[in-house]
This record gives structure tokens, C-alpha cells and sequence, in this order.
């Protein structure tokens, strides 16, 4: 299986989410099915199935949450080299066509949030920035059409 890309903010945010669902999380979904079991007959008790399915949605981001943590391949954002553009960085970078400037930190597939301007190695941005340097403009093919991004800096 293919190791995941965290840095070790993402690493510690998915080691902590693992474990509020199973102390919180999993408990509570347990208490649910057990309360449910009280209504009686199970084959017509949708309150039961209900529980059992959120419990198995439970389960199932536990595990892969597991699996996540196991296969993680942690960045450290102290080797990280600021001169080229890599998994760790806080890039910011014009966007020619538009006249914007915007700062984005490159990230692993795993911990991509956009919003929170966090974009992965493996997005379209991303995957164009990637082992450029600062000035170099780079061609970002997306489905939206192809964009060039001016790379103004590089920092941890």
C-alpha cells in the first residue's frame, strides 16, 4: 500500500481525531445501539438500525483512521529546504491571470483543506508547484482551463 503524506501538525490532528472517537465517539454510538435494543422487537425498531448504522460509520473512520496513522510517511517541517518548492511549505504565489496573490501550505492528500488554504501535493496546484523555485511561473492544467502562477515565496 502507498504511504500517506502528513506533516506533523497533521500527523498529531489525526492521532488526537482517533482518539476522541475512540473515547467518545465509539462509547456513545455503543450506548445508542444498547438503548435502542430496549424498544424491543429489532425487526421493526428503526431507532435500532439507525444506531447500528451510525456505529458502523464509527468503525469504519476508526479504521481508517488506522490505517491513515500506519502508513503515514511524516514530513519534517525543520529539513523541509526552502529554496524549492515541497510537501511542508507555505508557497505564495500570484496568479498572472487574475492579478491575486494568495499563500497556500502544500500538504498530503490526508490533511487537504482548502479553506484553511492547505492544498495537496497531488491537486493541480500542488502537483504544479512542486520542486520549483521562487520567481519560476508555472503552467497549472485544471479542469477549469490552464493558469500560470508566479512563485513570489517559499517559507516553513
Amino acid at each position: 500500500m502507498a504511504e500517506i503524506v502528513l506533516t506533523k501538525e497533521g500527523y498529531k490532528a489525526k492521532e488526537e481525531e482517533l482518539d476522541y472517537y475512540i473515547k467518545v465517539k465509539r462509547p456513545e454510538a455503543a450506548d445508542k445501539v444498547r438503548l435502542a435494543r430496549e424498544f424491543g422487537d429489532l425487526s421493526e425498531n428503526a431507532e435500532y438500525d439507525a444506531a447500528k448504522d451510525e456505529q458502523g460509520i464509527i468503525e469504519a473512520h476508526i479504521r481508517e483512521l488506522e490505517e491513515t496513522l500506519k502508513r503515514a510517511k511524516i514530513i519534517d517541517g525543520e529539513a523541509i529546504d526552502t529554496t524549492v518548492v515541497s510537501v511542508g511549505c507555505s508557497v505564495k504565489v500570484h496568479d498572472v491571470e487574475f492579478d491575486e496573490t494568495e499563500e497556500y501550505k502544500i500538504v498530503g492528500s490526508a490533511e487537504a483543506d482548502f479553506d484553511a488554504r492547505m492544498i495537496s501535493n497531488e491537486s493541480p496546484l500542488g502537483a504544479a508547484l512542486i520542486g520549483h523555485k521562487k520567481g519560476d511561473v508555472v503552467e497549472v492544467k485544471a479542469p477549469a482551463g490552464v493558469f500560470q502562477f508566479k512563485i513570489l515565496n517559499i517559507r516553513k
